[in-house]
């Protein structure tokens, strides 16, 4: 009776390591258990007892395995088949073609079944992305208060979020300032300012790109209801790499404004509506480990009233304390030449405070 246990037992624990990949060290220790997948310097392999183990390549003296492994070679083909090392070779018996060896060079991943199909899924949804995916952005929050023999309150709100391929990028942008003073039980409103935006740019070579936009404005002490600019035009990429992009842009908007009355210059509401030329800059830069810069400076000059002009210029530096947490430093500028009477040309804006990210952007 024992003689036949044991013997069942043998059996099973035989029948399981013949159905088991095996990972042979070149110290001469083995693994066994499942291959999962592989890059050019570690395999990992899911073991019953040890769990998960990432052995190093150069560690490595033979493999077999019991199940189809994908092998994805340097020239883009992809090899699918039972798999034994040898000489530094990966012999596959693949089913269509039978017997195919490839050099250890050539390999740059070896995947199982499950982890080819999330491979090729993630493929295909950067192929034909929805609407909804690869979105990123970041909230900026300041704020400034006191109290006492005066009491003051200021405070930012800014929010970013973009949504980029290898096609085309979308950005949504919003900034508003709110700030009171109080004296001597007097309140009074001294900033009240609300701007955003959408952008969107499709990439139609490497370097050359297109872009439209939409953007809104409010600011209550220029008498401004609401200032509608739609453009767009052409950009060309620059600098382009992991770290830096810079890009110059140019084209043409049509700006819309809607100014309330302001007694007694402007005794009743005001609209102006006007062509205007687009052209600016776009940098943004990791400049450390930790820190990052990004700015934009965008000129309109005014071709259905020569002579008047207005632009904008953004830039902020954020230093990240955590992954999610930064600490960031903008500064905004609006410049109008012409603005109603009795009103300054610049609006200036300088704000610190933290900034949430979300998404794996850079910003």
């Amino acid at each position: 009776m024992r003689r036949s246990a044991f013997l069942a037992m043998l059996l099973c624990f035989m029948a399981a390591a013949s159905t088991a990949d095996q990972v042979t060290l070149k110290n001469g220790d083995r693994l066994t258990g499942m291959i999962v997948k592989s890059d050019a310097k570690t395999l990992l392999i899911k073991t019953e007892f040890a769990g998960d183990v990432n052995v190093q390549w150069d560690a490595i003296s033979a493999i077999v395995s019991s199940q189809p492994l994908h092998l994805s070679l340097k020239d883009g083909q992809t090899i699918v088949g039972g798999v034994t090392t040898t000489d530094r070779k990966f012999d596959v018996t693949t089913k269509e073609t039978g017997p195919v060896s490839a050099s250890k060079d050539a390999v740059v991943a070896v995947r199982n079944d499950a982890e080819q199909k999330t491979y090729d899924d993630q493929l295909e949804r950067l192929r034909h992305p929805h609407l909804t995916d690869f979105w990123s952005g970041v909230l900026d929050t300041g704020l400034s208060l006191t109290r006492g023999n005066s009491e003051s309150l200021t405070y930012t709100l800014a929010g970013k979020a973009a949504r980029v391929t290898d096609r085309d990028k979308i950005t949504v942008y919003s900034t508003a300032i709110y700030a009171n003073s109080a004296t001597a039980g007097v309140t009074n409103t001294t900033a009240h300012a609300i701007r955003g935006g959408i952008r969107g740019d499709l990439n139609v070579r490497e370097r050359l790109f297109v872009f439209g936009f939409t953007d809104f404005e409010y600011d209550a002490f220029q008498h401004l209801d609401l200032r509608n600019v739609v453009g767009g035009g052409l950009g060309y990429h620059v600098i382009k790499t992991a770290n830096t992009t810079f890009d110059v842009f140019g084209g043409g908007s049509f700006d819309q404004e809607y100014f309330s009355p302001n007694p007694p210059t402007v005794p009743t509401s005001l609209t102006r509506k006007s062509g205007e030329i687009v052209v600016g800059e776009e940098l943004s830069t990791k400049m450390s480990n930790r820190t990052t810069l990004s700015e934009r400076f965008t000129l309109y000059p005014n071709i259905s009233n020569t002579g008047s002009y207005r632009f904008q210029f953004d830039t902020t530096a954020a230093t990240k304390l955590k992954g999610w947490l930064s600490w960031q430093v903008t500064y905004s500028d609006r410049y109008l030449s012409d603005p109603l009477p009795g009103l300054k040309k610049n609006d200036l804006l300088l704000s610190t405070g933290i900034r949430l990210t979300f998404g794996k952007g850079t910003f």
